[in-house]
């Protein structure tokens, strides 16, 4: 059998501009998040506890695999330097969606013969999560989602921890065929030497390109992007006056009438219909 590792190139930290709410990254960090990272490390120690175990069976390999452009191979060449055995990257434009991610996954774990799958819980980069269950999903397979812990068993086999609400934890057993997910505080990917650094950056990357469809899929994008609820501001004239203290008294109605506040007891209807002429009346609506 072999073990498949999901891993994502993730942006470095993100900086949020505080007047335009604009996200941008270095792409210097860029690299996979801590849970691909520990999704990465529980691999190679299951591959390691199968192999001495296996007998027959022999070394049990680890493949790592991604779905993106170019740039995507650093989180693959940082894999082969951890130790594992090959490295495929599924060539899709950066940003696909999840469905698109997981059906470009699947074909490439069932060519590689790999039983058992290991992804981090989400990614940083405001992840849906929704990978590990859609390639469950798609494959068949039995699903470990949100662990903290897993220890290995005979070859195939393993016993997992999964954090509950409440301080709670879930222990599971699983066997192949698996798909599981860890989260990034579960385990801390081992250092790589320095001989295989090097060794993983000359090594080469096998690239797959998708099914038409899967490609077609990875380059749609939604109708429209969401958003939170901004009113337009509105339009007012510029302030008349022979000082500044008459143009401030102007900007902000100081000395305009205003509505006292009140309390209400309606029916839900009416109740609404009071809120929106009131907002009708303050100018935040049109009609």
């Amino acid at each position: 059998m072999r073990i498949g590792v999901s891993l994502k190139l993730s942006p470095g930290r993100p900086e949020v501009d505080a007047l335009t709410g604009v996200v941008t990254s270095d792409p210097r960090m860029a690299g996979p998040s801590d849970a691909d990272r520990a999704a990465l490390e529980w691999a190679l120690r299951l591959s390691e506890a199968w192999s001495r175990d296996g007998g027959s069976a022999g070394v049990v390999e680890v493949v790592a695999v991604t779905a993106g452009p170019a740039g995507a191979d650093r989180v693959l060449r940082e894999a082969l330097a951890s130790g594992a055995h090959r490295a495929i990257r599924v060539d899709l434009p950066a940003g696909a969606p999840s469905p698109a991610v997981a059906a470009a996954l699947v074909p490439v774990f069932g060519s590689e013969g790999c039983t058992l799958v290991c992804c981090g819980d989400y990614s940083p980069d405001r992840g849906s999560g929704s990978v590990p269950a859609l390639l469950a999903g798609a494959i068949g397979a039995a699903q470990g989602l949100g662990l903290v812990a897993m220890e290995a068993g005979t070859v195939g086999t393993m016993e997992a921890v999964r954090r509950l609400d409440g301080g709670r934890r879930e222990r599971l057993r699983l066997a192949a065929p698996a798909v599981v997910s860890v989260e990034g505080s579960s385990a801390r990917l081992r250092r790589a030497p320095l001989a295989a650094v090097v060794s993983a950056n000359r090594a080469p990357i096998r690239v797959v390109e998708p099914a038409a469809e899967v490609l077609a899929a990875a380059r749609r994008r939604p109708p429209g992007t969401l958003r939170p609820y901004r009113p337009r501001a509105r339009a007012l004239p510029a302030p008349a006056g022979s000082d500044a203290l008459h143009r401030i008294v102007q900007l902000t109605a100081a000395t305009a009438p205003r509505t006292p506040p009140r309390t209400v007891a309606l029916e839900p209807p009416e109740a609404a219909r009071l809120v929106l002429d009131q907002l009708r009346e303050w100018g935040e609506l049109d009609d």
